[in-house]
């Protein structure tokens, strides 16, 4: 199996399970512990669709944190739903166990916390993943943008509730962007293309984020740039370029390692997940 090691990301593997670090977050290993779950045989994330998937991801959870010596009741997993809400985690809801979709978390696909051992968890399967840390007041960030939640720009709601909240400072933040499809396969009709475009003609770089792709089915199909559209909105929030680290690797030119609902299809795709924690 290929090994997605580059500038910024390492891939290692731990007790039979297979992930990515960020090499830049690394450097805090002292302070807070990360990981990008890759795909890992026998492992079923996705809590969508049949009741009892929730039972086997619930059991998949388990597996990694105990292969990766984390307390799973540990856990702050919400329900996402290309929302552009984001919430503060100040305590665990569940004392003995985890807080995995709870009625609190439903809409929820950005959480921050201060706390230590509080396990932030983000899915994906295409969707960008931003985890966020800002190593000066020590808190953490985990988001979820999918296209929706890009065309929403959830990535300035979390930096700003980070701000509001623990008084952080944009200069102090690191932004890692995890897998996810890129430009060369984010594929869409002209209607979600036109979105983009009204949304975002101010930045006057809408040459470098949307592309002109191929007539399929007498439809005009383009290709979006969602990963450079966080970029922007990370430096409009005051991110550094410096500390706006990209994984550089997208999940559809990846599936043998890399889940992709576009590639899995809709009806038997499974996801990633991104944890993150402060010591």
């Amino acid at each position: 199996m290929k090994n997605l090691t580059n500038n910024e990301v390492i891939q290692s593997e731990k007790n039979g399970i297979k992930y990515l670090q960020f090499r830049k977050l690394l450097e805090y290993n002292d302070k807070i512990e990360h990981y990008y779950i890759l795909k890992n045989d026998g492992i079923n994330l996705k809590t969508r669709g049949k009741p009892e998937n929730i039972i086997i991801a619930k059991e998949g959870y388990k597996k990694i944190f105990n292969s990766l010596g984390m307390d799973y009741n540990n856990l702050v997993k919400p329900i996402f739903t290309h929302s552009n809400n984001v919430k503060v985690v100040k305590e665990k809801e569940n004392k003995n166990g985890p807080d995995f979709e709870n009625e609190s978390l439903n809409e929820v696909d950005g959480l921050i916390t201060g706390k230590k051992n509080i396990i932030l968890a983000a899915t994906n399967a295409d969707c960008i993943i931003i985890m966020l840390y800002d190593k000066e007041k020590n808190i953490i960030g985990n988001v979820h943008s999918g296209w929706r939640g890009t065309l929403n720009g959830i990535i300035k709601e979390e930096i700003l509730k980070m701000k509001e909240e623990f008084g952080c400072n944009s200069s102090e933040i690191i932004c890692s962007i995890c897998p996810s499809i890129r430009k060369c396969h984010f594929e869409v009709d002209e209607d979600v293309m036109d979105m983009f475009k009204e949304k975002y003609r101010y930045t006057n770089m809408l040459d470098e984020i949307i592309y002109k792709g191929d007539i399929k089915n007498n439809k005009q199909k383009y290709y979006i740039d969602t990963v450079l559209i966080n970029k922007i909105l990370m430096e409009e929030m005051g991110i550094k370029d410096e500390n706006i680290i990209d994984s550089n690797i997208c999940s559809m030119c990846n599936p043998d390692i890399l889940h992709s609902s576009r590639v899995e299809t809709q009806e038997k795709y499974g996801v990633n997940v991104s944890l993150i924690y402060i010591k």
